[in-house]
C-alpha cells in the first residue's frame, strides 16, 4: 500500500517547478490542453466571422475566401471540444454537458452554445451548397458506369438533400435569404461561444491576473484576429496545392476533383483569385488586430492606474518573470511586427501570411500568459510556479499534456478539412454558387 500511494502524484506536479514560497497544494493544474481550448474555440469563432463579411454584410470581395472560411470553421469545430476531452481524467463524461443543460454553471452554457452554433453552422452550409448537392445527385443518377465510391456519394448526398430538390429561381433566393440569416444569427452565438472562455476566466475572483470585465471582449476580438489569420494561412496552403496541380495538370491532389470528377482549373486564374483575396483579407485583418491590442493594454493601463490591492504581484508577473513573453512574445513579435507588415504598401502573398503566422503565434502567447501566467503565482504572494511542457511523453497524462497531444488538436482540423472537401468542395467557383 505505502508503495502505491508513493507512486501515485499529484496532477500538475511532472511540470511544475516551483520558486521562494509556494503552498505546498499549489501547481499548474491547468496546462497546455487548457490554453489550446480558448485558442480553438477562438479560431472557429474567427473563421466564421470572415465568412460573414460575405454573407450578412454583403463584401463581394469575400466572396471566394467566405465561402472556404466558412467550410473550414465547419472543419474546426469537433476540435474545439477535443482538448477539454483530454485534459479530463474521465472525459467520457463530458456529454454530461450536453444531456442536462443548467444555465447557472458556464460550462454547461458552453454545451448549449456549442451545439446551437454547430446547428447554425452545419444550416447555412446546407443552404449555400444545395444547388450544388442536387445537381451532384443528378449528374451521379445520369452516370450510368458508377463505381462504387460514386455510388457510395449518391446516397450520401441523396441523404443531404433531405427531398429539397427544387432548383427554381425562387428557391434559390429563398437559399440566399436563409443564409443571411443564419449568419446574423451566428455572428452573436460566434462571440458568445468564445466569450464565455473569457468570462470564466474573467469571473474568477481569486486570481488577480484574470479578474476583469474586459476579460470576455478581449477574448473575443483576439478570436476575430486569429480566426482571420487562419483563414489565410490555410487558403493559401491549398490553394499552392491546386495551383501545383493545375501545372501538373493533375487532380490527384485535390479530393474535391478526384470526387466530383472536377476540370482542372487554370494556372493563371488560381494565382490571380489567391492574390486578390488574401489581400483583401490583409485589411480586414489589420483593422481587427489594432482593436484586440487597444483592448488588452487599456487593460494593463487600467489596472496600473487603479492600484489595485493585488497590483504588486501583477506588476512582478508584467514586468518581471514573464517579461519575455508578454512584451517581446506577444506584443512584439505577434502584434508590432506582423502589423507593420501589413502596414507596409505593396502587399504580397508571401507578407501576408508571414504576418498571419506571426498573428497566430502573437495570439496563442496571449492564451499562454492568460492560462499559465494566471496560476504562476502563489496564493501567498511570495512565491512563482514555472510550467515546462513535457517534450518526450513518458505516460498518459504527460503525452495529453505535452506537445504530443497539442501538436494532434494542430493537426486534426486540417485531417478533417481534407475529407470534408470531398463532399463540401471549398473552392467552388462562381458559376456552382447559389
Amino acid at each position: 500500500m505505502l508503495e502505491l500511494l508513493t507512486a501515485l502524484t499529484v496532477h500538475g506536479e511532472a511540470w511544475t517547478v516551483k520558486e521562494m514560497f509556494v503552498l505546498p497544494n499549489e501547481y499548474i493544474y491547468w496546462a497546455i490542453q487548457i490554453v489550446m481550448y480558448p485558442y480553438m474555440t477562438g479560431l472557429v469563432a474567427g473563421a466564421f466571422v470572415l465568412s460573414s463579411l460575405y454573407h450578412v454584410f454583403g463584401i463581394e470581395k469575400l466572396k471566394e475566401i467566405a465561402r472556404f472560411a466558412l467550410v473550414f470553421s465547419f472543419a474546426l469545430l469537433p476540435v474545439a471540444m477535443l482538448p477539454l476531452l483530454l485534459h479530463l481524467s474521465q472525459p467520457f463524461r463530458g456529454i454530461h454537458v450536453m444531456m442536462t443543460p443548467h444555465f447557472t454553471s458556464a460550462i454547461s452554457a458552453f454545451g448549449i452554445v456549442f451545439m446551437t452554433y454547430a446547428c447554425i453552422v452545419a444550416a447555412e452550409i446546407w443552404f449555400v451548397y444545395r444547388k450544388f448537392f442536387v445537381e451532384s445527385v443528378q449528374r451521379l443518377k445520369a452516370k450510368e458506369d458508377r463505381t462504387a465510391f460514386e455510388g457510395l456519394l449518391l446516397l450520401v448526398y441523396k441523404c443531404i438533400c433531405l427531398g429539397a430538390y427544387d432548383l427554381s429561381d425562387e428557391a434559390l433566393k429563398a437559399d440566399h435569404k436563409a443564409v443571411s440569416i443564419l449568419a446574423g444569427i451566428g455572428i452573436p452565438v460566434a462571440c458568445f461561444l468564445h466569450g464565455y472562455a473569457g468570462f470564466i476566466f474573467g469571473s474568477v475572483k481569486a486570481n488577480a491576473l484574470w479578474l476583469t470585465p474586459l476579460m470576455p471582449v478581449i477574448f473575443i476580438c483576439s478570436a476575430v484576429v486569429s480566426g482571420i489569420a487562419l483563414c489565410i494561412v490555410s487558403y493559401v496552403i491549398f490553394m499552392e496545392i491546386r495551383k501545383f496541380a493545375a501545372k501538373r495538370k493533375s487532380n490527384l491532389l485535390l479530393p474535391d476533383a478526384l470526387a466530383h470528377g472536377r476540370d482542372n482549373v487554370g494556372y493563371e486564374k488560381l494565382r490571380a483569385v489567391e492574390e486578390y483575396e488574401v489581400k483583401i483579407s490583409s485589411q480586414y485583418l489589420k483593422a481587427f488586430i489594432i482593436l484586440a491590442v487597444v483592448l488588452e493594454l487599456l487593460d494593463i493601463i487600467f489596472r496600473g492606474y487603479t492600484q489595485v490591492k493585488s497590483w504588486d504581484i501583477l506588476r512582478e508577473v508584467l514586468f518581471g518573470i514573464d517579461f519575455i513573453k508578454i512584451w517581446v512574445y506577444q506584443y512584439g513579435i505577434g502584434n508590432l511586427i506582423p502589423f507593420i507588415l501589413l502596414l507596409l504598401p505593396g502587399m504580397t502573398i508571401r507578407r501576408a501570411v508571414t504576418a498571419s503566422c506571426l498573428i497566430l503565434f502573437g495570439v496563442f502567447m496571449m492564451r499562454w500568459n492568460v492560462v499559465i501566467g494566471g496560476q504562476a503565482f502563489s496564493s501567498s504572494f511570495a512565491g512563482f510556479m514555472h510550467y515546462h511542457m513535457p517534450i518526450v511523453p513518458t505516460n498518459v497524462e504527460t503525452f495529453k499534456e505535452g506537445l504530443a497531444g497539442a501538436s494532434l488538436v494542430v493537426i486534426a482540423p486540417f485531417v478533417i478539412f481534407y475529407f470534408l472537401n470531398m463532399l463540401i468542395p471549398a473552392f467552388m467557383e462562381d458559376k456552382d454558387a447559389h
